[in-house]
Parts: structure tokens; C-alpha cells; sequence
């Protein structure tokens, strides 16, 4: 199990140090489609009642410019 993750790691690393810019765009169109989610759904989705979206392309984004910084 271990061995897989590391090697998992491994191949994502390489694979975003020549696309630094992936993850915040990812997280930035996170962050819109919550926008149109809530827009248009009715409020007691669950979706849209914890703007799970919002917060999920946020930390998406947070964690895509500190592995930018890193690589």
C-alpha cells in the first residue's frame, strides 16, 4: 500500500512541475461552477446549502500554489 503511494506521489509530482498552473485553475473552476450552482439549484440542496464546491476549489487552489512554490 505504501510502495503504490509513494509511487503515486511520484508520478504527480512529475506530472505537475511542468503544469504549475493546473491545480488553481481547477480550484478557481471549482469555485465558479459553486457560483452557478447556487444560482440556479434551489436553496436546500446540499450542494449549494454548504457550498461544498466553494470549499472544495478553495483548498484545491491553496494547495495547487503551495506545490508550485514547492516544485
Amino acid at each position: 500500500m505504501i510502495n503504490w503511494f509513494s509511487e503515486f506521489l511520484d508520478r504527480a509530482s512529475e506530472h505537475l512541475a511542468t503544469r504549475k498552473g493546473l491545480l488553481p485553475l481547477i480550484g478557481i473552476g471549482l469555485i465558479i461552477l459553486n457560483f452557478l450552482l447556487a444560482s440556479f439549484l434551489p436553496s436546500d440542496w446540499f450542494i449549494v446549502r454548504t457550498n461544498l464546491f466553494l470549499h472544495l476549489g478553495l483548498i484545491v487552489a491553496l494547495f495547487g500554489q503551495m506545490l508550485a512554490w514547492a516544485l
